[in-house]
């Protein structure tokens, strides 16, 4: 039973290690956009090793996301209604993702293609 135990205490170690040392973890989004003419999604991020002084730039094909089961595109609503003036209206383009599920994808796809990750870059 001993040696069982701490077979068990290894994996568990081992496990930590795993997850915790070896896999990389996105902490930030600090920009993207998506452009809706060539379907690619340009996004910078930093992961939880980078510092404040560093970003990763990386432009992804955005029918990916589907692939891997995400759906990022949020709900907009126009809580002004039609009396809006035409003055005030900002960036009607861009087009709205879910930063939570950003981060999850881009969690998951990294994780997956790991030779995809971009280099950090000071800027």
């Amino acid at each position: 039973m001993i040696k069982l135990n701490n077979f068990y205490g290894f994996c568990f170690v081992l496990n930590y290690f795993f997850i915790n040392c070896l896999i990389m973890e996105i902490k930030e989004i600090v920009s993207y956009f998506l452009n809706s003419d060539s379907n690619i999604l340009e996004v910078s991020f930093r992961t939880i090793d980078d510092e404040e002084d560093v970003l990763r730039t990386d432009s992804i094909d955005y029918s990916v996301v589907s692939e891997y089961g995400f759906e990022l595109e949020t709900e907009s609503f126009n809580f002004f209604g039609e009396d809006i003036d035409d003055d005030l209206i900002i960036e009607e383009d861009k087009i709205e993702l879910d930063e939570d599920e950003l981060i999850s994808f881009l969690n998951e796809y990294y994780t997956i293609n790991e030779k995809s990750l971009p280099k950090s870059e000071f800027y």
